[in-house]
């Protein structure tokens, strides 16, 4: 009898080891990340329950983003800071072990805390997917999505619902078949935008990460060239 109890203990003792390692095995943000969280100017970064909200001068526009998967959610500040900067305000969800599959429902507080006239959701990667999965059930709440080198697997089919998606030419770990599988999911208003000598991690400061292509530009201008495109995606919504 007490052969047949260890058994399953010990099995039951090995996967909780696998899946804390699992969750602990994450890509950390790196150093200059705390630039852009002490720096002083017209963004402030403050601490909120759902994680970073980057309150910048703009009043009407707001961004809410999900982090790609095992990426520690402070390394897409440097990014979100310069949406900020120029009157997009941001939220940056930290997610339950750096995994967005188990948030996606995280912006839901966001939207019923706070006013805006205009909405929009963001994500990197597996973050993307799952801020796709949101919108997919939430067109009529928001207006337009951003989906950094990931793509939808539901519909975003809504006459006033915009989609600007994002990627590198050197991304190593965006499966591009699905990729363009998921286009049939895509609204009239959507726009793509290929960077050239662009790679998968550089949307964020987290360093390489595996699987990934060289990367032929910097990370800063990667991200500044994400930046514009959001910027004019979201002032061109209105128009």
């Amino acid at each position: 009898m007490k052969k047949k109890i260890l058994i399953p203990l010990i099995i039951i003792i090995v996967l909780a080891g696998a899946g804390a390692w699992y969750v602990g095995d994450y890509y950390h943000s790196d150093d200059s990340v705390q630039t852009y969280m002490q720096k002083e100017g017209d963004v402030k970064v403050n601490e909120i329950k759902e994680g970073l909200f980057l309150d910048g001068p703009g009043t009407e526009d707001a961004v809410v983003f999900y982090p790609g998967a095992k990426v520690e959610y402070t390394a897409y500040v440097p990014l979100l800071y310069q949406l900020a900067e120029q009157g997009i305000d941001c939220f940056l969800i930290k997610m339950p072990c750096n995994l967005a599959i188990m948030g996606q429902n995280k912006a839901d507080s966001i939207l019923d805390g706070y006013k805006y006239d205009h909405w929009y959701l963001a994500g990197h990667s597996l973050g993307g997917a799952m801020a796709a999965s949101y919108a997919s059930k939430h067109l009529e709440d928001l207006d337009g999505l951003v989906l950094l080198a990931a793509y939808p697997t539901k519909s975003l089919k809504s006459e006033d619902f915009s989609v600007l998606s994002v990627y590198g030419s050197e991304d190593g770990v965006l499966n591009m078949t699905k990729y363009e599988e998921g286009l049939k999911w895509m609204p009239d208003r959507y726009t793509e935008l290929c960077i050239e000598g662009g790679c998968h991690a550089y949307f964020g400061n987290y360093g390489k990460q595996k699987g990934d292509g060289a990367a032929g530009i910097s990370r800063e201008k990667q991200q500044e060239q994400t930046a514009a495109a959001v910027v004019q995606m979201i002032q061109g919504a209105g128009q």
